[in-house]
Order: C-alpha cells, then sequence, then structure tokens
C-alpha cells in the first residue's frame, strides 16, 4: 500500500493548466488513483519546493511542455473514498494556468497519453467536474 492511501492529512498536489490557443492540454493518468482517465497534467510537490516550481517540474516531466508566467487558477480537495467510507486518498491540489511557450509535448512520467483538446472536445476525455470547473476558470483568467 502506498503511503499516500488511507493518508493521516492531506497530501499537497500540484496541477496546471496549459493552454495553447484555444487548446487545453490533458494527460491520461498512468498511475493510481485514477489510473487511465484524463485530468490535468501535475503531482506531487517536493518538501522544500516551491508551489510553482512543482508546476513547472511536473509539467515538464509528464509532458515536455514549457510555460510562460503563471497565474493561480483555483485550489481543489480531491478526495477518493473506499467502499466504507473510509478516506482513501486525500490531496488538496493547486491549480496553476499559462501559456504554452515551448516544448514538442510527449508522455512522461506519470502521464501515459497527451491530448490538446478543444472546448468543444473535451466532454469526450471523461473529464471530473472539478477538472472542466479549473479549465473553464483558467480560461477568463489568462
Amino acid at each position: 500500500m502506498s503511503p499516500r492511501e488511507y493518508p493521516d492529512r492531506p497530501w499537497v498536489g500540484i496541477g496546471i493548466i496549459v493552454f495553447d490557443g484555444e487548446r487545453v492540454l490533458l494527460a491520461r493518468r498512468g498511475k493510481p488513483p485514477r489510473i487511465g482517465s484524463w485530468s490535468l497534467p501535475g503531482g506531487a510537490q517536493h518538501l522544500g519546493e516551491r508551489a510553482e516550481a512543482a508546476a513547472r517540474r511536473e509539467l515538464m516531466e509528464e509532458t515536455g511542455i514549457e510555460v510562460g508566467p503563471l497565474q493561480l487558477a483555483a485550489v481543489v480537495d480531491a478526495i477518493t473514498t473506499d467502499e466504507g467510507g473510509a478516506t482513501r486518498y486525500h490531496y488538496t491540489i493547486i491549480d496553476f494556468c499559462g501559456w504554452r511557450v515551448g516544448g514538442e509535448g510527449r508522455p512522461g512520467d506519470d502521464a501515459s497519453a497527451i491530448a490538446w483538446a478543444l472546448p468543444e472536445e473535451l466532454a469526450q476525455y471523461d473529464l471530473t467536474p472539478d477538472v472542466l470547473r479549473v479549465i473553464a476558470e483558467a480560461r477568463q483568467r489568462l
């Protein structure tokens, strides 16, 4: 069992919403929780690492994409419970947003695939309501 399963406190996660024109970058999760599902690139913040630095690191590791200046987009609690109602995972996710400035784009690290999606294509990725909400909020901020 992972130390992140059945935690005694929330874990800090970092997400990043990257736009290239109208398209937004999505990553297919290669590891639990929610393995195989589409979401935003991101991951755990390291001890001693600033949140924005974690966003840039995770983006590069998972997608090979670089972004310009970042803005805070949203903070989301991702909580998964088991059949008995116990908290199996709890991440407090700090989502940043920015524009793509470089990188070719390729899946890596925790991502099994990446995609650039137009707003009208988002429904086909079966994104959670929270992910759809933060994409919309990020689009307004930028």
